[in-house]
């Protein structure tokens, strides 16, 4: 992977602008183009050549910390086609699931390729990727945002669009896969399919939404006979304002987002030992699998527009990379300055 995250600053390098109360920009370098905003103006000039952790002053004589954005600060303010895992979340992810390098590693449903980036730094290019998504513009979005983070679209990532159910017989051999990470809306659907391409031994993690869903799911994997017992968790985050003796809570903090669910793959034949537990509801009505619709558990879907605008930055955001390596030394447009 080409993409420079250390050393001076280049033509079509990102840079993350932190501003004197704390308010980020994010930028791409071009020869000639200029940073606006109300406090002045800042040339781009002025930081192509510089050390990453630069301190730039625009005409107004404010200044501004400059740095190349972390995998986490990237991922939070690219554009986006579905909803994306919190950086809290893929950490988990990376632990739970076990992604290690060499890793063959399946992935459903791509979104906006953020938990992507995570997994194919974590696994290496020893290791290998498959991305379902079921809409082709996700897809995009996606191939868009990895492409323009890495600076190339990596050799070992494939994305297949399709219902996993349906496509992923056809994309694994049985048995060949180590790890699986379902992030979609009903992953109980793909627990035999996953079975038939888990190694023994592998891992199958899900990251659902509602108590429903991670109750559900937990249900199919008993239900199925394949894996070990589910074991389930969410995460919170909660930052600490340090300043001198003023040592509290920060006021806000990052709640509730997700639940992740996983188990391993059992071997062929094997029996899990049978584990006293208290009765629960195992049987689902019509009325309960409607509470698990879209509808109904409030989810958001971008309208044709928005989507085509986000395949545009995504598509504008890799090639302005892919120009980069190509030719370090060539005028590289940028777009215009995300805020947030």
């Amino acid at each position: 992977m080409t993409a420079a995250f250390s050393g001076p600053f280049r033509v079509g390098d990102r840079v993350q602008l932190t501003g004197p109360k704390g308010r980020l920009n994010t930028i791409t370098l071009a020869p000639g183009a200029q940073f606006h905003s109300h406090r002045g103006v800042l040339e781009h000039d002025a930081l192509i050549g510089l050390p990453d952790g630069s301190v730039v002053a625009a005409t107004g004589g404010v200044e501004y910390l400059a740095l190349r954005p972390l995998l986490q600060d990237f991922v939070m303010s690219m554009p986006r086609g579905a909803a994306i895992i919190y950086p809290k979340d893929a950490a988990q992810i990376l632990a739970k699931a076990d992604i290690f390098p060499g890793a063959r590693v399946v992935e459903a449903g791509v979104g906006s390729g953020a938990l992507s980036l995570w997994l194919l730094r974590a696994l290496g290019p020893a290791g290998s990727l498959t991305s379902f998504e079921r809409r082709a513009e996700f897809a995009d979005v996606a191939e868009g945002n990895v492409v323009g983070f890495l600076g190339e679209r990596p050799g070992n990532w494939n994305v297949v669009t399709g219902d996993l159910v349906e496509v992923l017989p056809q994309a694994v051999e049985p048995g060949t896969v180590d790890r699986v990470v379902l992030d979609m809306l009903a992953p109980w659907e793909c627990v035999d399919v996953v079975a038939d391409a888990l190694t023994p031994g592998g891992v199958l993690l899900c990251y659902v939404a509602t108590v429903t869903q991670l109750s559900r799911v937990a249900e199919a994997l008993r239900d199925s006979g394949g894996f070990t017992s589910p074991d389930s968790s969410e995460t919170f985050v909660r930052g600490w304002h340090i300043e001198g003796l003023a040592v509290r809570p920060d006021h806000r903090m990052v709640g509730h987002t997700g639940f992740l669910i996983s188990a391993r793959r059992l071997a062929p034949g094997a029996v899990l030992p049978e584990v006293r537990r208290r009765a629960s509801k195992t049987e689902f009505t019509d009325e309960d699998v409607e509470l698990w619709t879209p509808g109904a558990l409030g989810e958001r879907s971008s309208s044709a527009k928005s989507l085509r605008r986000r395949v545009r930055e995504a598509k504008a955001g890799a090639a302005a990379s892919l120009a980069r390596e190509s030719s370090p030394d060539a005028s590289v447009p940028g777009p215009e300055p995300d805020e947030r």
